[in-house]
């Protein structure tokens, strides 16, 4: 047998430590000790990017190492996901997860460029994001009751807006007029920020979409918000209603963002980074700066249940397609 110095000196230092009653020297213990990248799979500006950012500023802190916000987008933010997934799996490159890149991808597209659920360490959540059933300000109806009346006494007047075709927004919608029985017809965009300016002027009517990015327009007047997705009614709005309340549970799904590193990063880094995410989420200035924004600091969601988690929300997207026959090639 050749002998290996070093793999002795490490040896012989671990065993003099654990004599001592002190851990044995670990890599993933001195973790980090360089830059992490934190890939945000879209581009800036829209509410995964300001949730990646906020993160990585506490992190930086929390890590004692620069966690520098990487935007990637494209594809859906299938590029960014494709390039974490197959990105070394030493915790410093990690991705914020979305539903439209870790649920409904997966869900309406078998040929993704990589395993949502298999393909990454899940960590944690950094938020939920309440959806929003909103309506330009311009349709006389100030409830969801006034809406159905509305829609059912004037049968195609009523088009809705969704971010893509097979996006959250378009199942979701797809769901709300089939349980409530609501003829609307679906005008989709190439994303939330584009149909807009259409919503606002009343070219289309309806909406899903999440509160963090429309909280300033549902405060202006220029749209109004008539049910919510979350487990209780949110606090930027009080006299909105949930979705459970209106008796369609199904329908009162948050989104989320999170925190994922590539399959087959140690564990003692998972655990580290989970750890450090929970005790920032638990901090009162983090508390305030969500509910600002619109967004909910999560529940304690360990990495096996966000794991889970994904795994169900696809399955449920699948239903809904399925139901619908939604497919990316429908028109």
């Amino acid at each position: 047998m050749t002998f290996d110095r070093r793999n002795f000196l490490k040896s012989t230092a671990a065993a003099s430590l654990t004599g001592l009653g002190l851990p044995a020297f670990s890599a993933d213990a001195a973790y980090p000790v360089r830059p992490i990248t934190l890939v945000v799979p879209f581009t800036p500006g829209g509410s995964v990017d300001n949730s990646g950012r906020l993160m990585a500023d506490r992190l930086s802190r929390a890590l004692g190492q620069p966690v520098i916000v990487d935007n990637r987008g494209g594809a859906g933010g299938a590029i960014g996901s494709s390039f974490v997934a197959k990105a070394a799996p030493d915790g410093y490159t990690l991705i914020v997860t979305s539903q439209s890149t870790h649920v409904v991808n997966p869900a309406m597209n078998p040929k993704l460029p990589y395993d949502a659920v298999n393909g990454f360490a899940p960590i944690t959540l950094i938020d939920r994001l309440p959806n929003v059933l909103l309506v330009s300000a311009s349709l006389p109806v100030r409830s969801f009751e006034e809406l159905v009346k509305y829609a059912r006494a004037n049968p195609g007047a009523l088009n809705y807006a969704s971010a893509g075709l097979g996006s959250v927004s378009h199942l979701s919608m797809e769901l709300l007029k089939n349980q409530a029985r609501l003829p609307m017809t679906h005008i989709p965009y190439k994303g939330a920020g584009v149909a807009l300016p259409d919503l606002l002027s009343g070219q289309v009517q309806l909406t899903w979409n999440n509160l963090s990015s429309n909280l300033g327009n549902i405060r202006n007047g220029k749209l109004r918000a008539l049910a919510v997705a979350a487990p209780t009614r949110v606090p930027q709005l009080p006299d909105v209603p949930t979705f459970a309340e209106l008796k369609l549970p199904d329908l009162n799904l948050t989104s989320w963002t999170g925190l994922a590193a590539p399959a087959k990063t140690p564990d003692a880094i998972v655990q580290k980074l989970y750890i450090e995410m929970r005790k920032i989420l638990s901090e009162p200035a983090t508390k305030a700066t969500w509910l600002d924004k619109g967004m909910m600091v999560p529940e304690d969601l360990a990495p096996a249940a966000y794991r889970k988690e994904i795994g169900e929300r696809i399955k449920f997207y699948q239903r809904i397609a399925k139901d619908n026959k939604i497919t990316l090639d429908s028109n």
